[in-house]
């Protein structure tokens, strides 16, 4: 069809909430392969943000293993099947022992959901503690922990055993990368939240946290954070849960789970994963310990999914695997994602809009500022950032609570060429705007001190700016 009509179609039969990237001139999608995405012209689009299509869009490897097993049977759980306990098994062992017992479900969403079931039942209490602009999901009991869909209601209508901690942002949030301790500070905050709820007759059932913020604007949490939380979660009788929906199975390229980066001496009571682990493949997973499995079965009720671990999907997600080992995925995560980083740094001396470059891996955020000392988000920048590499046919997108950082997860087939082309059209469009905005790099008191706050191990690249390079133009942007 022509797109004009496809976008008519879609305008009279498909929800209105459902969001579309370009609203005023969406791209029409037809095919896509590695790291790449074609329109109904065939023209060519390098795809900087795509998490699901982990591996690459539709590697043939992956196609060919669920091609194949659709062939000969697809079923549910309720018989035995070789490819489930298999894709168990291979699964566990990228895993912690403690880690042990899986519950195959079809989205991130319903693994989130499962895993306050698993921590309702196992702990007996209800209240949970989110973080700050959290995202999970968009079920009823997810919404209801995701700030970052509920912060528009009232308080009135925010469920009252849900309880929200600091996003642990070191850049802009209460404790920064000045601070001697951000760790223990933020896991105090969590402290606290416990105290209060004990103090009103509440018990506290989980905590509940993205191993790395994304859509609350590619948040690196501070080494020690997680491990301190946990101690203080145990201690009230609660469990901690660990979102990996959109940063696992290799991302961060130093280790494959996110979680892990916080050190061996902390490990999650449950871990969610979901997008990538099927490369596009509607499949998910909840991993846990044996003790919350076995008090889960005790409710008496059974638990089943039609979808969830059928043949089909494990065949999908054992190749996967295979294309992250026999490609090394996770390494080139690490050696491409060290590269873009190093290449953003080089944008962040030239360019005053940038204020923060943060990640791991291929999770990379880029933070825009109008002022390095006040931090004012540069949200309409990052849009017009955005719409620019669209022109330029290149897919990125900006997310966070100001709608201000750039967010780079791109497939993992990801290459240097690519953050060289992607980096050098940044470049060029901050160039224009800073331009039009008559912005410079400031070099006060301020931000000599800043400067001085080099990379740390949290990958964050500290405040650290130059005055060179900087855009002198005094024209006005238009609006």
């Amino acid at each position: 069809m022509e797109k004009k009509k496809t976008i008519a179609l879609r305008k009279r039969h498909i929800g209105p909430s459902c969001k579309i990237f370009f609203s005023h001139d969406p791209i029409k999608i037809v095919r896509a392969k590695g790291q790449y995405m074609y329109d109904e012209k065939d023209q060519c689009y390098l795809d900087c943000i795509n998490n699901v299509a982990h591996v690459g869009h539709c590697h043939p490897e992956v196609v060919k293993a669920g091609a194949e097993q659709m062939q000969s049977l697809n079923t549910n759980t309720r018989f035995l099947h070789d490819n489930l306990v298999l894709y168990a098994e291979r699964l566990q062992a990228t895993l912690p022992d403690k880690l042990s017992v899986c519950y195959f479900v079809n989205s991130g969403s319903e693994a989130n959901d499962l895993a306050l079931r698993l921590a309702w039942q196992y702990t007996g209490h209800k209240d949970i503690i989110t973080l700050e602009n959290a995202y999970h999901g968009h079920v009823s009991s997810l919404i209801d922990i995701s700030p970052y869909k509920f912060h528009q209601l009232s308080d009135a209508e925010q469920n009252q055993f849900v309880h929200v901690a600091p996003s642990p942002d070191v850049y802009r949030g209460k404790y920064r990368a000045d601070h001697p301790d951000a760790a223990t500070a933020y896991a105090d905050e969590v402290k606290a939240i416990i105290d209060n709820v004990h103090n009103k007759g509440h018990k506290i059932a989980a905590f509940i946290a993205e191993s790395l913020q994304s859509c609350g604007g590619q948040v690196i949490p501070p080494v020690g954070y997680f491990k301190q939380v946990a101690d203080h979660v145990h201690k009230a009788g609660g469990v901690f849960i660990a979102d990996e929906v959109q940063v696992g199975f290799g991302r961060v390229g130093s280790h494959f789970w996110a979680f892990q980066l916080q050190g061996d001496d902390f490990v999650p009571d449950i871990i969610t994963m979901g997008k990538p682990i099927g490369n596009g493949h509607p499949m998910s997973c909840v991993v846990t310990t044996r003790e919350v499995a076995e008090a889960f079965m005790s409710s008496g009720m059974e638990y089943f999914n039609t979808f969830g671990g059928n043949p089909v999907s494990c065949a999908i997600g054992l190749a996967v695997l295979d294309v992250i080992e026999k490609e090394d995925l996770q390494g080139n995560a690490l050696r491409v994602g060290q590269y873009l980083t190093n290449l953003l740094e080089k944008q962040k001396e030239k360019h005053p809009l940038i204020g923060d470059i943060r990640g791991r891996g291929l999770f990379v955020g880029v933070e825009l500022v109008k002022d390095r000392v006040k931090l004012t988000p540069a949200t309409a920048e990052a849009q017009e950032v955005i719409y620019k590499l669209k022109e330029q046919h290149i897919l990125l997108s900006a997310d966070g609570p100001h709608r201000n950082v750039l967010k780079f997860k791109p497939p993992l087939c990801f290459t240097t060429e690519d953050a060289d082309l992607v980096v050098e059209k940044i470049d060029l469009i901050l160039k224009e705007l800073e331009g039009a905005l008559g912005l410079e790099v400031n070099n006060s008191a301020e931000m000599e001190k800043r400067r001085k706050l080099s990379t740390d191990e949290n990958g964050h690249s500290g405040l650290n700016h130059s005055n060179e390079g900087a855009q002198k133009q005094r024209k006005r942007m238009k609006t």
